[in-house]
């Protein structure tokens, strides 16, 4: 009895070191975020599965074309998936001739799919604190991997 309750014991530990490495590394490294939601069509699909990193937004190393996934602006709750279209101090332009500046320490994030995103034409510049992570590679479905 006392060399099963030993056995448990160990493999608890190991199941719980286990455990913790891979949170840290879906935390600070990288994870796996399925898509919903046709704001990056043609780019991106619903029930596309991608990789993402956080290495980058960490960094402040986010560049323009890049595919970020951040919190939404007006629901925490919510994230959102977008192209950066601007960077701090870069000047974007809208429709109707309309233009912007990209305040100090905020991006300019737009869906590819113009006619269905709602994004920063909306929202306006959304703070850099809320990137989470830069899309890597879309591997599922597997007919249609594609690095960006």
């Amino acid at each position: 009895m006392e060399k099963l309750f030993w056995k448990l014991a160990n493999s608890t530990r190991l199941f719980i070191q286990y455990g913790c490495v891979v949170h840290c590394f879906f935390q600070y490294v990288g994870d796996l975020v399925l898509c919903s939601g046709p704001s990056m069509e043609p780019t991106i699909f619903t029930d596309d599965i991608i990789i993402t990193e956080h290495i980058t937004p960490r960094f402040q190393q986010i560049q323009k074309g890049d595919i970020v996934i951040a919190k939404c602006p007006h629901n925490p709750l919510q994230n959102i998936c977008k192209r950066v279209k601007g960077l701090p101090g870069d000047k974007v332009y809208m429709d109707y001739g309309r233009s912007e500046i990209v305040p100090i320490g905020h991006i300019w994030l737009e869906g590819d799919n113009s006619s269905n995103s709602t994004d920063s034409r909306n929202y306006g510049a959304v703070p850099q604190g809320l990137i989470k992570s830069r899309v890597l590679l879309r591997v599922y479905p597997f007919s249609n991997v594609k690095t960006f």
